[in-house]
């Protein structure tokens, strides 16, 4: 007879599995049809995928029946298919693996995104009815998954315990930078499915390997129950018309026992992750003993940057100050090198420490300050609303990122008309990552347009003309930029890609930050025949951590082993301080090849790139200190 879940936990650690929705994505099954229906169209290929991941060393296996609920199954017409799907997929997923594997019934959030306000007694009959053919099926568990809402997980655990007394995992989806659920502080919110009967606690998707990690290291005390991780595969990337997950087995195998030791039980993948994954984690773990778990320092607090004094020439600061308020960054990019910086907006309604920031920028001369457009599709504050605060009160040029995701045309058309009302006249062109990996998963990816139609459209715009074609009474005069990522196997490939941007208008490029020497000499090389200023970037690193994040989960960021090994194991002021270090011997290679310098601002550290920006000056004798 199989041991219970939960007495196996006190003794072992359980290797989950992997995805199954990008799995499938992955092996050519296309989006927009519900997977949970290949429970009873495609049983076979459901149960390769279990196979696949029981024999990469997964003992915990989910039913394919995330959103086998009657809010999601009516969207595809099977109002009637609830309990056959969910009892399918436990059939289908016990067949497929041994016995010594634990099969858990998977039960997804359903008030997520545009069902945020579904009433409780609506939730507990979809609830009731998903949990109640999968107990009759006989899972070995029920897993809560991918939960924001912690009164959704309480209203479906109470179905559980209602039903039986089967294990119950619950896991949330947080952020790495959350240290709340629901508003509360993760201990209580734990603690409260605790004392309603939750067996196991803990994170999955959203985030990968390092936000997970973040979120276990805001925790403190003794949760009196297992922890389980499930993390993404990182960031995906879109690649030749798919999306890619960049994020290796090797990269999760490094991560596998620093969970052990934070007190993880549970062990497996979310979005992304594959067998491989999943193999990795399994050859990490194998003949690891649990041991309680290590004591971790709290998460680093951002801390506000001290700026040093800068005694500015009159002559000079004039002379800058006249530049700036009548040339365009092109402008001056061709007289002399020119520094834009990077804040990103706030998540909440403070906008103190960003206002800081700017100040900070604004004493030290950078020429501009960017601004993202709700980047990596988290929502963060309006950055049109910001670039006016910043161009008033600040007096230093906003340049606005602006997402093809988030508008139609008609929201493009009227953001820009707007934009060009305030005077906010410097913009760069992003496709901006799917809606679907950020924190509103439910809403929408636009994409009315693509980059190059919107570098098009605004510089239409310019002529007068609207996106309809229809004349605007009199012209725009936006300097419109288009991004550019040469982390890339193929540079060449990435530099046609690149030409056909400028051939549709971009003014100026700027680069996703580069780590490597060499490659910022390539790039200087393969780039010298195009006639627009490239903005080269640099994002100084803020831990060791930070760096394997990035080189790990982060499309489109690649860093060089040296520079990983300087990073390695430092974190805080030290961290911070190699970074800036690193930084600057970047700088150093980079203002030999171009006299654009985009710097990043990382975690809002802004005394990093208050430092780089003054390191810029000295090296061009713009400044005494």
């Amino acid at each position: 007879m199989k041991p219970d879940l939960r007495e196996t936990l006190r003794t072992r650690i359980l290797t989950g599995d992997g995805a199954m929705g990008t799995y499938l994505y992955g092996m050519g099954f296309p989006v927009g049809v519900s997977y949970e229906e290949f429970n009873l169209l495609r049983p076979e290929v459901i149960a390769d995928v279990h196979r696949r991941y029981y024999e990469a060393g997964a003992r915990i296996i989910e039913t394919n029946t995330f959103s086998a609920n009657l809010a999601s199954l009516t969207n595809y017409g099977l109002d009637n298919e609830v309990e056959a799907v969910n009892r399918a997929g436990v059939r289908i997923a016990r067949s497929a693996v041994g016995s010594d594997a634990f099969v858990v019934g998977a039960v997804g959030s359903i008030r997520a995104g545009k069902r945020k306000n579904m009433s409780t007694g609506k939730l507990e009959r979809l609830f009731r009815q998903q949990i109640d053919a999968l107990l009759t099926e006989g899972v070995d568990g029920i897993l809560l998954e991918t939960f924001y809402d912690l009164e959704e997980a309480l209203i479906a655990l109470r179905i559980v315990r209602g039903l039986s007394g089967t294990p119950v995992i619950c896991q949330f989806a947080v952020e790495k930078e959350a240290v709340l659920i629901d508003g509360q502080p993760v201990e209580t919110a734990f603690e409260r499915l605790r004392l309603e009967g939750a067996d196991v606690v803990g994170f999955n998707c959203r985030s990968g390997p390092n936000g997970i990690l973040r979120a276990i290291d805001t925790l403190s005390g003794d949760l009196r129950l297992p922890l389980s991780v499930y993390p993404n595969a990182g960031i995906p990337d879109y690649v030749d018309g798919k999306y890619i997950y960049g994020t290796t087995p090797e990269y999760f195998a490094q991560y596998a026992r620093t969970f052990a030791d934070r007190g993880a039980r549970i062990i497996g993948g979310c979005c992304g992750t594959t067998p491989e994954h999943i193999a990795a984690i399994a050859a990490a773990l194998d003949g690891y003993v649990p041991q309680p778990a290590a004591a971790v320092d709290p998460a680093e607090p951002e801390q506000p940057a001290r700026t040093e004094r800068i005694v500015v020439q009159d002559r000079e600061a004039r002379k800058r100050e006249a530049e700036n308020a009548e040339a365009t960054i092109v402008d001056l990019v061709k007289r002399r090198h020119t520094v834009i910086v990077e804040l990103d907006p706030p998540r909440d309604l403070d906008i103190q420490k960003f206002m800081d920031g700017a100040k900070a920028l604004r004493a030290v001369k950078a020429d501009a300050v960017t601004m993202a457009d709700n980047s990596l599709a988290v929502t963060r504050m309006s950055n049109i609303a910001l670039a006016a605060l910043v161009q008033e009160q600040v007096g230093i040029r906003p340049l606005v990122h602006i997402a093809c995701r988030d508008r139609n045309l008609i929201g493009t058309q009227s953001h820009m008309m707007g934009l060009d009302a305030l005077g906010i006249d410097h913009v760069l062109a992003v496709t901006g990552d799917p809606a679907r990996f950020g924190d509103l998963p439910d809403s929408s990816s636009v994409y009315d347009l693509t980059s190059f139609e919107m570098i098009r459209m605004i510089k239409q715009l310019n002529e007068g003309m609207a996106f309809s074609g229809k004349p605007l009474k009199q012209k725009a005069n936006f300097i419109t930029g288009a991004a550019f990522n040469p982390n890339v196997k193929y540079l060449d490939k990435a530099i046609a890609r690149l030409e056909k941007k400028i051939d549709t208008g971009a003014d100026y490029i700027m680069t996703q930050p580069v780590y490597d020497k060499e490659l910022i000499v390539r790039i200087a090389e393969a780039t010298k025949h195009l006639q627009v200023p490239i903005f080269i970037g640099i994002m100084p690193l803020a831990s060791g951590r930070n760096a394997e994040y990035l080189h790990n989960e982060v499309p489109g960021i690649q860093l060089s082993d040296d520079v990983r090994k300087r990073m390695a194991g430092l974190e805080g002021e030290a961290g911070r301080a190699e970074g800036v270090r690193i930084a600057e011997e970047l700088l150093d290679t980079a203002m030999d090849c171009f006299k654009g310098i985009y710097l990043i601002t990382p975690f809002m550290f802004y005394g990093m790139t208050v430092k780089l920006t003054e390191y810029v000056w000295r090296k061009t004798g713009s400044l005494t200190i």
